[in-house]
Parts: C-alpha cells; sequence; structure tokens
C-alpha cells in the first residue's frame, strides 16, 4: 500500500491516481472505500471513523481502507453510482459487493467485519516482520515515484520545514506521496542511516534521494526542480467546472432533484414547461454539490434556482420561462434562434 498521508494506520491510503486505483483493486481482495468530499463536516468525521476501522483491523491481510475525493476521479464515483456524499462502497475481488450511503458509522463498521469473515481473510502473526528494515525502506522510498517522508501530513505538517516542503511542491504543481515518520520510529531512525541524511523532511524520486529543505529550495530557485519531479494533472478550477456543466446539453437545468422527483415547487414547474415543449434537455441536481450550487450564483449573477441555460447561455429562471412561454418566444429560444 502506498504511504499516502498515513497518519493512522498503514493499511489506509488517500487515492492520488487511477493507476493507484487498478493497482489497490488488484492487490487487496477487499477494499473499504469512502467517497468524500473535502467541504463536508460529515465526509470529514466519517474519514475519522475510517481511520478508526482501519486501525481495528490493521492485522488482517488483503484489506484496504481507501478514502476517495469523489469530485477528483468523476469516472470511478460514477462508476459506483455515487450521487452523494459521504458513500461507502465496499469491493471485493475488484467488484462491488455492497454499499452504505450516508453517514452511518455502525452500518459501514458491521459490514466491514462482516466481509471480513466471509471473505475469510487471515490475520498477520503479530511476531517480528520476515522483511528486513532496509528491504521495507527501499519498499517505501520506491512505492510511489515521488515520495516525501516528513512530520505530520500535508494538510497538518508538525514542523516548519515539513510545511515548506509542501508549500514548494503544492506551488510547482508535483505528484507526490507522503510517509509520517512521527508514527513509525523504525523508519524514523532506519532511514537516517539508509540515506545517510539525518534530518528531516527527505525527499525521494525513483527511490533515489533528492535531499532535504535547503536543496529543494536550491532546486526550486534554479527551476532544476520541476523538471527532476512528476507533475500531477492540474485541477479543473471550478469555472471551468461550471463551463462544462452548463454545456453538456443544448439545454442544461440547476435545479432542486430531478425532473422525476423535484424538491421544490420552482423546479418541477420549470421540468413541466421544458417537458411540454417536446425538446430534450438535461439537468443536474444541485443538492447534491454545495461547490456547484453556490459558485453558479457567482458564475451567473443569479442568485436562485433553477437556472436554464440554452448552449452555454444563461436564459434565466422560471419567470422567465413563462414570459417567453406566454409571448411565443419560448421554443424559439430553446432552439437557441433569438
Amino acid at each position: 500500500l502506498a504511504p499516502c498521508e498515513r497518519t493512522m494506520a498503514a493499511n489506509t491510503a488517500e487515492l492520488r491516481s487511477a493507476e493507484q486505483w487498478k493497482k489497490l483493486c488488484t492487490d487487496y481482495e477487499l477494499l473499504v472505500v469512502h467517497f468524500y468530499a473535502a467541504w463536508s463536516q460529515p465526509c470529514r468525521q466519517m474519514n475519522e471513523a475510517l481511520d478508526e476501522l482501519a486501525k481495528e483491523h490493521q492485522r488482517v491481510q488483503q484489506v484496504a481502507f481507501v478514502k476517495v475525493e469523489a469530485e477528483n476521479f468523476p469516472e470511478i464515483s460514477i462508476e459506483h453510482k455515487v450521487v452523494a456524499v459521504p458513500t461507502f462502497i465496499f469491493i471485493k475481488g475488484g467488484k462491488a459487493v455492497d454499499r452504505v450511503d450516508g453517514a452511518h458509522v455502525p452500518e459501514v463498521a458491521k459490514k466491514t467485519t462482516k466481509l471480513i469473515e466471509v471473505t475469510s481473510l487471515t490475520l498477520s502473526p503479530p511476531s517480528a516482520p520476515t522483511e528486513s528494515l532496509e528491504e521495507r525502506l527501499k519498499k517505501l522510498t520506491t512505492a510511489t515515484e515521488c515520495v516525501l517522508f516528513m512530520k505530520g501530513a500535508p494538510q497538518e505538517p508538525r514542523c516548519g520545514f515539513s510545511r515548506q516542503v509542501i508549500e514548494i511542491l503544492n506551488e510547482i504543481g508535483a505528484e507526490y506521496s507522503t510517509f509520517d515518520i512521527l508514527v513509525d520510529q523504525e523508519v524514523r531512525q532506519g532511514l537516517k542511516k539508509f540515506s545517510n541524511w539525518p534530518t528531516y523532511p527527505q525527499l525521494y524520486v525513483k527511490g533515489e534521494l533528492i535531499g532535504g529543505i535547503d536543496i529543494i529550495k536550491e532546486l526550486r530557485e534554479t527551476g532544476e526542480l520541476s523538471t527532476l519531479l512528476p507533475m500531477a494533472a492540474k485541477k479543473e478550477s471550478l469555472e471551468e467546472r461550471l463551463k462544462s456543466l452548463i454545456n453538456k446539453a443544448p439545454i442544461v437545468v440547476f435545479m432542486k432533484g430531478s425532473p422525476e422527483e423535484p424538491r421544490c415547487g420552482f423546479s418541477r414547474s420549470t421540468c413541466q414547461i421544458l417537458k411540454d415543449t417536446n425538446l430534450q434537455f438535461s439537468t443536474f441536481d444541485i443538492l447534491q454539490d454545495e461547490e456547484v450550487r453556490q459558485g453558479l450564483k457567482s458564475y451567473s449573477s443569479w442568485p436562485t434556482y433553477p437556472q436554464v441555460y440554452v448552449k452555454g447561455e444563461l436564459v434565466g429562471g422560471l419567470d422567465i420561462l413563462k414570459e417567453l412561454q406566454e409571448s411565443g418566444e419560448l421554443l424559439s429560444t430553446l432552439q437557441g434562434n433569438t
């Protein structure tokens, strides 16, 4: 398991890439996967619960506990029909076998225990590890292309030097994983001798030591750092995401709920007016995505919902549709002829 932000048990991972997802599905018989959103308080609580579950089952072989920020991996989220967060998906042998929708810790814990029992996963022996420390360090330094051994986690660095390195790596858009040396004294002391480098943080690329904070700063100043490190795929900005959403179909309605189950009277009336035109239209449920819900208000300078877009341009809300319907201009407007 790649040491991605290991602040709790070693059998947990924060998903970083589609390749890592494929490897996890291949390497582990059972995955307990939490699809979450960083802005959601219930999701943060469920991430803490996942860490506790991982600690409870850390001696069970072939099970991993994975955190997936749903918005960053839409294909994986769609594949597993994740329409709201928090959602837990249980994957056995590479296939989803169960799920829990919502923040229900007891239910997640119960299903995790049951699946471990029926999958006949065995406990790892509490005896001394079979691999040597040197072998373990070699695996850790090559777990991903770029690994930072630091104090704390990227979100909560536990020393100023670690914080500075994280800021530099994020600034240049590097793709990296981290290992918290504060939770593993064997690694903390052993890596100093292994690398012949007495301090932390330590940055490795393809298993080779780059150095600590001073070296990293020098490489950044000379422009060499960006050429040495793998770069993360550029994260789509909110504005780019909104542009993509309003252009995903000729007519797009941002509403509360769905056409089959509207969650407010305005949304219900809007869908009925559009259905009466016999034109095809796409919808987006703003109740499922707070970032889009708030962001689109500013983007469109339109404070209420529903909002109707035609070919990427805002037409308006329910009142505008009614006015267009009464004037006989609705159909031509929805067809983009005005």
